[in-house]
């Protein structure tokens, strides 16, 4: 907030175009802040000499004199506003500084994290002799500052992540300082030429606290402070490498959604093959689907231009998003027709700006206006497919000659285009699936009155239901005689393309929905006692754990809400991207009675108090149980088996579950680690399994895990106004889960015996057949 209205005053101030780097943890992340009008004093420069005329745009403006305005005057306006408005400020000093750190932006949170990872507080900066430079303009830098912090230091270590911005300028900086008073400079490197904070992958606060100690081990200090900080980091570096050597086998990756139109708009032929794009279709290069690489958005067959002359490959398909497209697609199709290659884009026109939440498209984009475009760039072949090509309306302006098919007939049809020679168009046209859910619950699109089942006498198990829709609604159904298949009616989007599946076992169901429970409210059940709740006076991290579109985002939204209703410091960061799609989802929560106490937003090695895991799965990742402390942290499971997307193509994959158990246990410890089948739970006391991470949170709290109320839960809510009833109810059956699981399971199952299971033996088996 502070750093968009400074970016704002400085462009005014000083006529120049202003950026804000912007990276994942800054964007995805939920805060509590004050939000004081006040907060932001902006202060004008009063050491800097105007110019003539000023430093904004007048006309006429020769481009020269606009180059002469910028490197000799605007560029020193900026520094000269960065010097007047402290964006660069010491944040840690010591009396006696010898080793300093300058960092910016999310790095600089998380070598606050670091530090605090390898135990050095106040008494042990001191020792040290640390002073720490908060950024908050790398570029240019501003050096009377630099100059005053570097005054006395022995060392200065440069902390920012990917190549080096400030270091650079630093060592310019100081270059001309003489040698007994000028600090050494390390960052990237160090003073031999050897990495010390690479600049590829993340930047972790583990990988900075190691460049840290490492770094301090060069200063005299004393015996004590020493051996505290190599225990620290002994920890994190032990966690580290457990890790490489844990590993269960099942991995949660991002799939479509069940009924996406990627299930088939992404198929290519056999002996054809395809280019992928930006877009959720990208995950197609995940799948066996003959699509590889990609380009950035508006590249997309680009690739192919240059290599078509060199290759004995005929023809290529390229998939383009249909946002894509209207943000800059066209302009390949266009170079693609110039070029005269032998290329199809498939259009997949679905609706909805669907990899980053469904928001609307922009521009008044649609099929025909698709198909009126490409004809006006010279392509002449053009077809529409789509799930229900008979809903355009008489009179709708298609290009001329433009042909529609169904989505049945893709295949034939795709074999005709690539025979064409030049530039094809498919203009694949379907809502996507998860938008359709979206715009159904809000009674804005149709729904139809028919659910497809699996009929488990029938089935066989082979999976050719799976093989024809690619679809992650169906999941495997154990039984007495083997493995079969059956449908998620959770997660169906009712696509129906399963039904194209050559097998007999299919039951289509007219006017029915899934059985919801009656009276289950109405079943007697004790007065629930308060647990004690959970402190925050220090920082109290929370992960939770799932699968994308299951509402893992929501409990990290809920919970956060909570805390700034109960005055407690909050941050929240959401780790999803393409994981949106059924893959793994993480939320990072971090709850302080004091805000000022919470530095970087992701919860670092063994930093977490709470584990909620609303899947077992992606709970055993390496990346949960980094976070993971024995003796620490206390986890909550959801001990249902939910399969991963390589089912659809792995009839026989097994669930490792004693591997995940086995692998949580070491992470926590047994005292600490509970798991209870919440899926199980939700589906028969609530009639669906989305409300199973919901009640892992009234699970926890109940447990006396969350340091939180439940009236502020319960308010936060209230506050999302999505399905309150229905959430406030699953956080209430957590809570008796928590009290009495035993007495929970008799309501949600009054005919079956506590054990939840059916005797498999063979005896069994004969006599309920006799």
């Amino acid at each position: 907030l502070d750093f968009g209205l400074y970016g704002w005053a400085m462009s005014r101030y000083t006529g120049c175009w202003v950026a804000m780097k912007c990276i994942t943890d800054n964007i995805d992340t939920t805060a509590s802040v004050l939000a004081d009008p006040d907060r932001v004093k902006i202060r004008i420069p009063e050491d800097f000499d105007m110019p003539e005329g000023g430093l904004h745009i007048r006309w006429p403006d020769p481009p020269l004199v606009q180059e002469h305005r910028l490197q000799r005057h605007k560029i020193y306006a900026a520094l000269a506003f960065a010097r007047a408005n402290g964006l660069n400020r010491v944040t840690l000093d010591s009396p006696k500084p010898r080793f300093g750190i300058i960092a910016t932006g999310k790095s600089y949170l998380d070598v606050l994290q670091a530090l605090d990872d390898l135990g050095i507080g106040a008494e042990h900066a001191d020792e040290i002799g640390l002073r720490l430079l908060k950024v908050g303009m790398p570029w240019p830098l501003e050096k009377d500052g630099i100059r005053h912090f570097a005054e006395g230091l022995e060392e200065i270590l440069v902390v920012e992540e990917k190549r080096a911005v400030m270091e650079n300028q630093i060592k310019e900086q100081l270059y001309n300082w003489r040698a007994d008073v000028r600090p050494r400079v390390v960052g990237k490197f160090d003073e031999s030429g050897e990495w010390i904070l690479p600049s590829t992958g993340e930047l972790t606060p583990a990988r900075i606290a190691r460049a840290i100690a490492g770094r301090i081990d060069g200063f005299p200090i004393s015996d004590p402070v020493r051996r505290h900080i190599d225990e620290r980091l002994k920890f994190l570096e032990d966690k580290e490498r457990s890790l490489e050597t844990t590993t269960v086998g099942m991995e949660r990756i991002p799939y479509f959604c069940s009924g996406c139109p990627h299930n088939i708009s992404t198929i290519v032929p056999a002996g054809s093959r395809a280019l992928a794009g930006i877009g959720c279709h990208y995950m197609a290069i995940w799948m066996d689907r003959d699509t590889a690489t990609f380009t950035h958005m508006g590249g997309e067959g680009a690739t192919w231009l240059g290599q078509a002359p060199f290759t004995s490959t005929e023809h290529i398909f390229v998939n383009i998003g249909d946002g894509t497209y209207f943000h800059s697609g066209i302009l390949a199709i266009r170079a693609a027709v110039a070029a005269k290659v032998n290329i199809t884009y498939k259009i997949l026109y679905n609706d909805a700006v669907a990899m980053t939440g469904g928001q609307p498209m922009d521009g008044p984009l649609d099929v025909p206006i698709i198909s009126q475009q490409v004809r006006a760039e010279g392509v002449e072949r053009i077809a529409v497919v789509s799930d229900e090509p008979g809903k355009y309306p008489v009179g709708a302006h298609f290009a001329a000659d433009v042909s529609f098919h169904h989505r049945d007939d893709l295949d034939t049809l795709q074999r005709d285009l690539r025979n064409i020679k030049g530039v094809s168009v498919l203009i694949y046209d379907q809502t996507c699936a998860a938008e359709k859910r979206r715009r159904r619950k809000r009674g804005l699109y149709p729904d139809p009155a028919v659910r497809p089942f699996i009929n488990q006498a029938v089935c066989e198990g082979c999976g050719d239901c799976g093989t024809a829709s690619n679809c992650v609604a169906i999941t495997p159904k154990e039984t007495e005689l083997g493995r079969k298949r059956a449908i998620d009616q959770s997660a169906c989007n009712k696509d129906f393309s399963c039904l194209n599946g050559f097998c007999p076992a299919f039951v289509t169901v007219n006017g029915g929905s899934p059985k919801r429970p009656s009276a289950i409210n109405d079943q007697p059940f004790e007065a629930l006692p308060e647990p004690a709740i959970a402190s925050s006076a220090d920082p109290y991290g929370v992960i939770v754990t799932g699968i994308g579109g299951t509402g893992v985002i929501t409990v990290g939204a809920v919970l956060s809400m909570a805390s700034h209703l109960q005055g407690k410091g909050v941050s929240v960061l959401d780790i999803a991207g393409l994981a949106q799609k059924n893959g793994a989802v993480y939320s990072h929560i971090r709850i302080a009675d004091d805000p000022e106490n919470l530095h970087a937003v992701r919860i670092a090695a063994g930093g977490a108090r709470l584990l909620i895991g609303c899947d077992m799965v992606t709970s055993a990742s390496a990346e949960t149980m980094s976070k993971l402390k024995p003796g620490y942290t206390s986890a909550v499971v959801n001990g249902h088996q939910t399969i991963t997307s390589d089912f659809i193509h792995d009839a026989d994959l097994e669930f490792p579950e004693k591997g995940f158990q086995d692998a949580l246990m070491e992470a926590t410890s047994p005292r600490d680690l509970e798991f209870i089948d919440a899926t199980g739970l939700a589906l028969k006391l609530l009639g669906n399994s989305i409300a199973a991470n919901m009640l892992m949170v009234g699970y926890a709290y109940q447990k006396g895990l969350l340091p939180l109320s439940a009236d502020a839960i319960e308010q936060a809510l209230e506050l999302n106004g999505v399905a309150v009833e229905f959430n406030k109810q699953a956080f209430l059956w957590g809570r008796r889960a928590a009290h009495d699981l035993d007495a929970v399971w008799r309501i949600a199952e009054p005919d079956t015996d506590m054990d939840n299971g059916t005797d498999t033996g063979e005896s069994s088996f004969v006599d309920r057949r006799i």
